[in-house]
């Protein structure tokens, strides 16, 4: 039982790696469109990426706002395809995801942990 939720993990988290590029509609595109936008967000330690795979302002200041709620809109939208596609939700590929950006994070950016606490990466 143990061997096969890991082997679904694992299965699960190598289609996240290669989700957004076999997507049609645009959503690759839009979200490579953003990068340098949320890169710079992160930069300044205005956003950063929560534990539920997705980005989060981390004080009043909004700065790009539209921008930030259309990567995360896009973001739903891959996680639930995602989750439709392996039988399970968008709420466990968004976690799974969550893991992902934790680990290619660079330092000084700001992630949240599984509890809610906020940090940067070393």
């Amino acid at each position: 039982m143990m061997t096969s939720k890991v082997l679904s993990t694992m299965t699960l988290a190598g289609i996240l790696l290669i989700s957004v590029t076999s997507l049609a509609g645009g959503i690759k595109a839009r979200m490579l469109a953003r990068i340098p936008v949320i890169m710079e967000l992160k930069a300044k330690g205005i956003i950063g990426e929560n534990n539920n795979g997705y980005l989060k302002f981390r004080s009043a200041n909004r700065e790009e706002a539209d921008v930030v709620d259309a990567e995360n809109r896009d973001r739903k939208t891959v996680y639930e395809q995602i989750a439709g596609n392996q039988g399970t939700t968008s709420e466990v590929v968004g976690k799974l995801r969550a893991v992902q950006i934790k680990k290619k994070a660079k330092p000084g950016e700001w992630l949240q942990d599984g509890t809610g606490k906020w940090h940067q990466k070393r």
